[in-house]
């Protein structure tokens, strides 16, 4: 079973930036999978934010967050991180990094099958 573990939400002004990273335990569990995050604002469903490839930097980005957001990963750390700039009010929501099923990077959420507990982004206007 692959645990999934986010950190650094938090409250942020319009305008500024936060960087959320998750990490996978078991060691070299999701190496050869492609990884996700995706967030939920109350009242609305999840959604995609960004995927990356198991490896080689292919990325997908949602069009909402195309140019301000930039995922990464680190498979020796087992890590996958998202760099938020130029946050926007609508931004809020709780944010959740996944790993998908395959390799290849998707935007799909039945593509992915272990979901992290998510961490709170604030964003004020």
């Amino acid at each position: 079973q692959v645990r999934l573990a986010e950190s650094g939400g938090g409250l942020v002004q319009a305008g500024g930036s936060l960087s959320l990273s998750c990490t996978a335990s078991p060691p070299r569990t999701t190496s050869n999978n492609a990884m996700g995050w995706f967030r939920q604002a109350p009242g609305n469903e999840r959604e995609f934010v960004a995927a990356i490839r198991w490896r080689g930097g292919n990325t997908k980005y949602a069009d909402s967050v195309k140019g301000r957001f930039t995922i990464s990963r680190d498979n020796a750390k087992n890590t996958v991180s998202l760099q938020m700039n130029s946050l926007k009010p609508e931004d809020t929501a709780v944010y959740s990094c996944a790993v998908a099923r395959g390799p290849i990077e998707t935007m799909y959420l039945n593509d992915y099958q272990y979901w992290g507990q998510g961490t709170q982004v604030t964003v004020s206007s």
